[in-house]
């Protein structure tokens, strides 16, 4: 019977996906941009699906989209809630309807079909399916915020005071020293179930445990954000999960909501006690409902976690956990009831994907050092925890110190990460232990052991013994959507480390370092936004990205460099251009990538009112403060810019900003708010070039890299003097003998201008040196992730993203996958691979909204070949190098006598060819 029927399963999937009958079809369906999302958070949903196409040059024409709330009734096309009709129309990307009259807390079914060029439709595509969240207060029916204690008013401290401000201005006052509880709410199910839904959200964490297990895989629920004024909910489908009699069980951590004043702290900040709310929303098949809401009925009591601190570390005490608080019949008479509170929040669904574990990291060495405990070398500096097994006797406590570098006596260096940061495990003396901490991480890539021996390496029958550990990189579950290789390894190398330093401040926030701040600083969010979105999805981030920085915001309008803001900085810390700027920036680098104007639209008052706000601030057009090309390479130590005068940064992104929101303007239809901004931009452009430009010398500035690259990328020379100034950019790098100099800011916008300008042999010879400051350089030092500082310096942090942005190259240019200039989420896409010196060969591959671009190139027996992908229902110009037309042959036929494509003209040393979708195999011979 069970055979039976899962072969009935698998036809019924069979003839709801025949893609496979039919020479094009319809699949990756996504809401929102996700793949069957749950807890979608709006009332318009976006609709977003793929296209695949056995024959070249696939166009969609029109679409028809269909929704349900009942998957059977669907796919017999009976009960159809709407019906989008035939749409005529190519875009597949963000469909949207208006008000589907959706219901909260719902699981709805859909489904599509496309027309091709010729009026030919596909069959359906397969069922995708996405859930709606809680939309409003009432959505919660009841549900109370519930915690163990009650908030102490004494112990409420926002916003947070940096560390070495805290004992002038509190003196010896405890912080944040709640203790970290647990919960637990038994219940019975009577009817046949048809759906349960959870929705949950911690201040600051939670794991959420239902009959003894841990729903969901996810690190670190909920995302960070500012908790005076929103926190974020998760939602799971948990009906495969519940039993008749079911215990619901609960954990909370402090995260950023409360940091203890003990151990290290980069800043001190507290909200109240850790509490949680949830609604379980369970759906019967008789079409009754039943929902189980947190309030003070749950019972409480301190958890085995002693201590937890996102700066300071993890203890946990096995003693305490027999586990079967977490099951049905526990006796917890002695436990006490929940406190309910009210905190005044907006809650707001987990649209971002949320933190995982990724991987499992074994020691490559194990040694004793000087001082007589165990190093664990890992072999790859990371963001994350351990994980151990190990057994010993009731009560033994041991110590684990994680660091990135070692100190010349081989213990662990945690002096620029944060110290002390330690995990602690006190044994319940049973014959085998398993423990990873739930609530906290750290960037390491040795840890030190304390108290306890390797197994093997007993030299005491009392000593606590390590039979395993192991490093659980953790990191935001984006998916990854590009690769990159070539026939250089310094290339490849250059690559995983910069990747390495991605995904270790790839947290709910873009962090500047996994260890001693963990927090968002915006200018990388920024700048390493298209190096980012090459390698991950990140739509759904950079939208929690912008509700962080929109919370932050002052009653001034400016953005903080920081979002969430927890701590305020002094001077350029608090408030610098480059960095607030992510707020109008970041937006419009969405809407080229994805084709998503929903962030400019909804933000849009909010960005004027900070371009008002730098307005304010500029004397004459030119803004000056801030941190300038942060960490750029002069004579002193890293820090506030060197080479380039703070005003050549600030009032250059001033401008980009004035002309972008200039674009956003004319999309919104606001076409006075146009004009005033093309004015305002001529006007900075006017001032900026009589402040900074040299009519004498032809020179920007100081003539430093990052002054005539920003001069240059963001249109601030004028037409006539642009060849000089680039060739002022090209000598002043050769003057160096091919040694950077621009920092934290100028360096994106130098590769960039260097990638306009064909110079990728300027980017070779800047990029392949190992005895100056740079990448090679920090190879060459034993570096395995990107550090802050060119000089791979010990004293500062050693997992840091912000100058990664030789990524965005690698793809770019090197591999050469661009999207054309007027186009939206690839629709449009340009091959121009840039081989150059002995690099002979290089793959890039991208997965983009509308489906994988792929661009691989090999120069070999003195001719070119490449073969590129391009995604059904877009268009792509390749460049290919060659003087001459007829020596370009794709698929062994001259270009010359194939009519599939367009031979656009010549461009320099390029030919350019016009093709749409399908895959190409060009050679070109010399």
């Amino acid at each position: 019977m069970r055979k039976h029927s899962f072969f009935l399963v698998i036809v019924s999937l069979l003839l709801n996906c025949a893609v496979f009958a039919s020479e094009f079809g319809v699949n990756e369906l996504r809401v929102e941009q996700k793949i069957n999302p749950v807890s979608v958070g709006t009332l318009s949903p976006r609709f977003s699906w793929k296209i695949s196409s056995t024959k070249r040059g696939f166009k969609q024409s029109a679409y028809r989209i269909v929704v349900s709330d009942n998957y059977d009734d669907l796919l017999k096309n009976k009960r159809i809630l709407f019906d989008s009709k035939k749409t005529k129309t190519s875009e597949s990307i963000l469909q949207e309807f208006g008000n589907l009259k959706l219901k909260p807390a719902t699981t709805y079914f859909w489904k599509v079909m496309v027309w091709n060029e010729h009026a030919k439709k596909s069959t359906w595509s397969c069922i995708a399916n996405f859930t709606t969240g809680l939309m409003s207060v009432t959505d919660w029916s009841g549900a109370k915020w519930i915690s163990f204690e009650a908030d102490n008013p004494e112990s409420y401290l926002v916003p947070g005071i940096h560390a070495p401000l805290v004992r002038r201005q509190i003196g010896d006052k405890a912080i944040g020293m709640y203790k970290l509880p647990i919960f637990r709410r038994e219940f019975s199910v009577e009817k046949e179930l048809a759906q349960a839904l959870v929705f949950v959200s911690g201040l600051g964490h939670f794991d959420y445990i239902l009959n003894g297990e841990k729903v969901g895989d996810n690190f670190l629920d909920p995302g960070w954000t500012n908790y005076k004024k929103s926190a974020i909910y998760v939602g799971f489908d948990i009906t495969d999960r519940i039993k008749k009699d079911n215990t619901i069980g609960v954990m909370l951590g402090n995260g950023f909501y409360n940091v203890p004043r003990e151990r290290y702290f980069k800043q001190l900040i507290s909200y109240g006690a850790p509490k949680f709310i949830s609604c379980l929303i369970l759906k019967y098949k008789d079409g009754s409902s039943e929902k189980i809401i947190s309030d003070s009925t749950w019972k409480t009591n301190e958890g085995p976690i002693r201590f937890s601190s996102i700066f300071g570390g993890e203890d946990y005490d096995a003693r305490i956990d027999n586990k079967l608080w977490r099951l049905n019949g526990f006796d917890d008479s002695s436990w006490k009831q929940a406190i309910e509170s009210n905190p005044d929040l907006n809650l707001i669904p987990q649209m971002d994907e949320p933190l995982k574990i990724r991987q499992s990291l074994k020691p490559m060495k194990i040694y004793k050092n000087s001082k007589g405990n165990w190093i664990y070398d890992l072999g790859q500096n990371f963001s994350g925890i351990i994980s151990i097994r190990l057994s010993g006797e009731q009560g033994q406590t041991v110590v684990f110190r994680p660091g990135e570098l070692l100190n010349r006596d081989s213990t662990v260096n945690q002096s620029a990460s944060g110290s002390p940061f330690l995990f602690k495990y006190t044994l319940n003396g049973d014959s085998v232990e398993n423990w990873q901490p739930q609530f906290t991480y750290y960037g390491f890539r040795y840890v030190e052991v304390l108290k306890a021996t390797p197994i093997g390496k007993q030299d005491s029958d009392t000593t606590p013994v390590i039979i395993e550990l192991a490093g659980l990189h953790t990191t935001n579950s984006a998916q990854e959507i590009g690769h990159f290789s070539c026939s250089l390894p310094l290339f490849n190398n250059i690559y995983n480390l910069i990747d390495w330093a991605i995904r270790s401040n790839l947290a709910s926030i873009l962090t500047d370092c996994p260890h001693r701040e963990k927090l968002g600083w915006l200018e990388v969010a920024h700048l390493m936004q298209y190096s980012m979105q090459y390698r991950y999805d990140l739509s759904g981030f950079y939208t929690k990205v912008m509700n962080d920085m929109a919370d932050a915001q002052t009653p001034e309008g400016f953005i903080p460099s920081i979002a969430p803001e927890y701590v305020r900085f002094a001077d350029g810390f608090e408030n610098s251009p480059e960095w607030g700027s992510a707020f109008i920036i970041i937006p419009w680098y969405l809407y080229q990538w994805y084709g998503d104007k929903s962030l400019f639209t909804k933000h849009y008052s909010s960005m004027q009112k900070y371009l008002d706000y730098l307005s304010s601030r500029a004397k004459n057009n030119i803004i000056d403060y801030g941190l300038g090309d942060w960490f750029d390479l002069g004579p002193k130590n890293p820090g506030v810019s060197q080479l380039t005068s703070i005003g050549v940064t600030a009032t250059g992104i001033y401008y980009y900003n004035t002309t972008i929101m200039s674009k956003m303007a004319e999309i919104l239809g606001r076409f006075d708010d146009k004009r005033m901004y093309d004015k305002l931009a001529s006007e900075i452009k006017m001032s900026f070039n009589q402040k900074y430009f040299n009519s004498s010398t032809l020179q920007y500035d100081r003539n430093s890299q990052a002054a005539n690259a920003i001069a240059l990328r963001f249109g601030l020379v004028e037409d006539k003097y642009v060849s000089t100034i680039h060739q002022n950019l090209i000598d002043e790098i050769k003057s160096r003998n091919y040694a950077l100099t621009a920092g934290d800011i100028g360096y994106r916008y130098l590769l960039n201008v260097l990638d306009d300008f064909g110079d990728s042999d300027v980017i070779y010879k800047m990029n392949t040196k190992y005895n100056t400051p740079g990448y090679g350089f920090q190879l060459a030092h034993g570096a395995t992730a990107l550090t802050e500082s060119w000089q791979a310096y010990g004293f500062v942090s050693n997992n840091h993203a912000m100058l990664g942005h030789f990524m965005e190259w690698l793809f770019s240019g090197l591999g050469g996958v661009k999207q054309d200039s007027g186009s939206r989420g690839f629709k449009s896409i340009i091959i121009k691979p840039q081989p150059t010196h002995d690099i002979k060969q290089a793959r890039v591959k991208f997965d983009s909204s509308y489906g994988i671009i792929s661009s691989e190139w090999e120069v070999r027996d003195d001719k070119f070949i490449l073969l590129a992908t391009i995604p059904a229902n877009t268009s792509a110009t390749i460049y290919l190098p060659v003087n001459e037309l007829k020596n370009i042959y794709e698929s062994g036929i001259s270009v010359s006598n194939n009519t599939s494509y367009e031979v656009v003209g010549k461009e320099g040393k390029y030919w350019l060819i016009k093709v749409g979708s399908g895959n190409y195999h060009f050679t070109v011979s010399k």
